[in-house]
C-alpha cells in the first residue's frame, strides 16, 4: 500500500480518502466470506440433522423438508452477520498491524480513531442490514418453516400453541386501602384453536369472585359483523348459591355478546422469533390485561431485543478492529479463536440478563441492553488502551 501527501491531508480533513475504499474493500471482501461459512454451519448444525429425524420418525416428505432448510437459512444468516462483522474487524485489522500498514498511516499523523472510522460506517451498514433483515425476512420465514411442517408433525410448537388455550378478563373497580383495582369478571378457556373456530369452549361468569355462570360448547367462532360469538352444542348452568341450586339448560346455536380477545390471541399467538416488532407489540397489548406476568415481560423483553441486538455489529467492529490492532499477531486461526471467545461472553451476558429480566430484577429494556453496554465499555476501553 502506498501513500501521498495530498491523500494524507483528504484523511486529515475527514474526507473518503484512499485509505476508506482500501480498508472497506478488505473488509467487504472478508465479511462476505465469513457469513456464507458461518450461516452454512450454522444451518448445517442446527437443521440438518433435525430434519433428517424428522424424515425418518414422521415421513416428513424430502420435499418439505428442503423447503424447511431453505426457510431456516435466513435466521440463520441473521446470526452470522455480527459474528462475521467481529470475524472480519479482528482479521482485517491484525493483518493491517502485522503488514506495518497501521505503522505507516500512524506515522503520517492519522489517529487510530480515525483509522477505525471505516470499520465503524462498515458496521453501521451491516447494522441496519441486520436490522431490517430481522424484522422483514426472519420472522415470517421462520413462521412458514413451522406452517408447512405442522400437517405432518402434531408435537409441533405452532400446533401447540393453538392448544389448552387461557385467558381471564378482568374489569376495574373502584381503588381503596383495602381491595385490588382489578377483580377478575370472565375465565375463558378452548382446548384448540382450528381454521378460525375455538373447539371444546368453557366459559366461567364471575361475581364478587363467586361463579355465577358456566357456558360450555362444542364449538365457538366470532361473527365480525355482529360482535358476538357463535356457540354450537354446548349448554349453560346458572349457579345460585344462596339456594345451592344449578340449572342447566343445553341448546344448538347461541349467540352470545362476549370479549373477542381469546379469538385475537389464537389467531396471532406464535413464537417471539416469528413475529417482527410491529406483530409482538400487537400481541403483547392484546395480553396486556391477561394477567400472565410472565408471558407479558416475556414479550416486552424480545420486543426491546429486537431493537437492541443488531446494534452489538456496531459494538464487535469496535472492539474486533482494536483487538486486531493491538495484537499483530492475530492470524485466521487465532483470529476464530478470539471471535468464538468474545461470541461466548457475550451469550453468557445475553442469557444472564435475559432471565434476570423474566424473573422481573431488570426491568426488559435494561435487560435487552445491558450486554450490549458492557460490551461497548469495554471496546471504549479497549480503543482508548490501543490509542493511547
Amino acid at each position: 500500500m502506498q501513500f501521498n501527501v495530498p491523500r494524507i491531508k483528504n484523511i486529515l480533513r475527514g474526507k473518503i480518502s484512499l485509505m476508506d475504499i482500501y480498508i472497506v474493500n478488505q473488509l467487504s471482501i472478508f465479511f462476505l466470506f465469513s457469513v456464507g461459512l458461518l450461516s452454512s454451519l450454522g444451518v448445517a448444525i442446527g437443521t440438518v440433522s433435525d430434519l433428517a429425524d424428522k424424515i425418518t420418525e414422521y415421513q416428513l416428505p424430502v420435499s418439505i423438508a428442503i423447503l424447511i432448510f431453505g426457510y431456516k437459512l435466513p435466521e440463520y444468516i441473521a446470526y452470522a452477520l455480527p459474528i462475521s462483522v467481529l470475524l472480519t474487524s479482528l482479521i482485517i485489522y491484525g493483518r493491517l498491524s502485522s503488514d506495518r500498514e497501521l505503522v505507516a498511516l500512524v506515522s503520517f499523523g492519522i489517529s487510530f480513531y480515525r483509522i477505525i472510522t471505516p470499520a465503524l460506517v462498515f458496521s453501521l451498514i451491516v447494522t441496519g442490514l441486520t436490522f431490517l433483515f430481522n424484522e422483514l425476512i426472519v420472522p415470517t420465514a421462520n413462521y412458514q418453516a413451522n406452517l408447512i411442517q405442522t400437517p405432518f408433525i402434531e408435537q409441533t410448537e405452532l400446533n401447540l400453541q393453538k392448544k389448552d388455550i387461557f385467558y381471564p378478563e378482568y374489569e376495574l373497580k373502584a381503588v381503596d386501602s383495602f381491595s385490588s383495582p382489578r377483580k377478575l369478571k370472565k375465565i375463558y378457556f378452548a382446548e384448540q384453536y382450528y381454521d378460525q373456530t375455538l373447539q371444546g369452549i368453557t366459559v366461567i361468569y364471575l361475581v364478587e369472585d363467586q361463579i355465577t355462570q358456566i357456558v360450555t360448547a362444542k364449538s365457538a367462532r366470532w361473527d365480525r359483523k355482529q360482535e358476538v360469538w357463535d356457540l354450537s352444542e354446548g349448554k349453560i348452568s346458572q349457579i345460585n348459591h344462596s339456594i345451592e341450586d344449578i340449572i342447566t339448560k343445553n341448546f344448538i346455536n347461541l349467540q352470545l355478546p362476549l370479549s373477542a380477545t381469546i379469538f385475537e390471541i389464537a389467531r396471532k399467538k406464535r413464537n417471539p422469533e416469528d413475529m417482527n416488532i410491529r406483530q409482538a407489540k400487537e400481541y403483547l397489548n392484546i395480553i396486556k390485561d391477561s394477567g400472565k406476568k410472565i408471558d407479558i415481560v416475556k414479550f416486552a423483553l424480545r420486543i426491546q431485543q429486537k431493537y437492541a441486538f443488531p446494534f452489538i455489529c456496531l459494538i464487535f467492529a469496535l472492539i474486533g478492529s482494536t483487538l486486531g490492532a493491538k495484537y499483530s499477531y492475530i492470524n485466521r486461526s487465532k483470529g476464530f479463536g478470539f471471535c468464538v471467545a468474545i461470541v461466548f461472553v457475550y451469550y453468557v451476558l445475553g442469557f444472564t440478563s435475559d432471565s434476570l429480566g423474566i424473573t422481573g430484577v431488570l426491568s426488559p429494556f435494561l435487560a435487552a441492553w445491558l450486554p450490549n453496554i458492557l460490551c461497548l465499555i469495554i471496546g471504549i476501553w479497549l480503543l482508548v488502551t490501543v490509542n493511547n
